[in-house]
């Protein structure tokens, strides 16, 4: 099942090849859901879902709580007037400026489908600014939704910190690690997923917290740009697994080739395929 959500780095297209690595357990914690695609594609007993993006987090929790009322006040936006620049305009404006948190969700989804390229950026201020895409018919994704909905029963969604999610882990959780990726050039950095970024420092952390969790039981699998730095910083992993993803975010279609991307799988024990 494909998530609900455009985000970029989703990672449907490899879902089967991370599921292979997969130990089983009681609980899956991903501290960055971004667009869920692992939790709508594995059936673990139960879930904790978080990310530092509050907005997404909001979404998940008001689609999780009212189900079909939510998905209705959705679909309301998704109307051919709104498919026009000076709606598109408007409603992110309104987007930016509202504290009411069921109408911001609802606006967060209708700017991650009629946005460029489904991209997540924020401005200095914390501000959504991504320009309106071209689409002749924005998809709108209810049956997704309803899916979602009904798995996201035995979930639990956070906005925190990933220092924060990986300190709840325990033995029987599995923890998969989805971060902001490692540029591979210079030139290719893409950190305004959030405000404050995602640096090297970030990426050591989290190399480290992956480390201090197996040696506690507790299994993790990151998922990155396979560069030398990832090497290096996982060069504790337990096993590495190297594999091409077709990559769809660049704004060029001729740049959007094959990516090269690496598995690094922290555990001493061995372990069994999730289901």
């Amino acid at each position: 099942m494909k998530p609900f959500l455009k985000w970029a780095g989703s990672k449907t297209s490899i879902v089967e090849r991370i599921r292979q690595v997969l130990p089983a357990g009681n609980r899956l914690i991903e501290p960055f859901a971004g667009s869920a695609a692992l939790f709508m594609n594995t059936d673990f007993p139960s879930y904790l879902l978080a990310d530092s993006n509050a907005h997404l987090i909001a979404l998940y929790q008001l689609l999780q709580k009212e189900g079909d009322a939510f998905i209705a006040c959705c679909a309301a936006l998704f109307t051919p007037g709104n498919n026009a620049p000076g709606a598109y305009y408007a409603l992110r404006a309104e987007f930016n400026a509202t504290r009411d948190r069921r109408r911001k969700a609802a606006l967060f989804l209708y700017l991650n489908r009629h946005c460029y390229n489904g991209l997540c950026r924020y401005n200095a201020s914390g501000g959504f600014n991504v320009p309106m895409g071209r689409y002749a018919k924005p998809y709108f994704p209810a049956e997704e939704m309803r899916v979602f909905h009904e798995r996201s029963q035995k979930a639990v969604f956070k906005a925190a910190d990933f220092r924060a999610v990986m300190g709840e882990a325990v033995p029987g959780d599995v923890v998969y690690c989805d971060p902001p990726y490692v540029p591979l050039s210079r030139t290719a950095s893409f950190t305004a997923y959030q405000s404050g970024g995602f640096g090297e420092e970030e990426q050591r952390e989290l190399a480290l917290l992956a480390g201090e969790l197996s040696a506690r039981g507790v299994p993790v699998i990151i998922s990155n740009h396979d560069t030398d730095f990832t090497r290096m910083a996982y060069a504790k992993a337990k096993e590495m697994h190297y594999l091409d993803v077709q990559r769809f975010i660049s704004s060029k279609g001729a740049r959007r080739g094959k990516a090269k991307e690496m598995l690094a799988v922290f555990s001493g024990k061995k372990y069994r395929k999730a289901s």
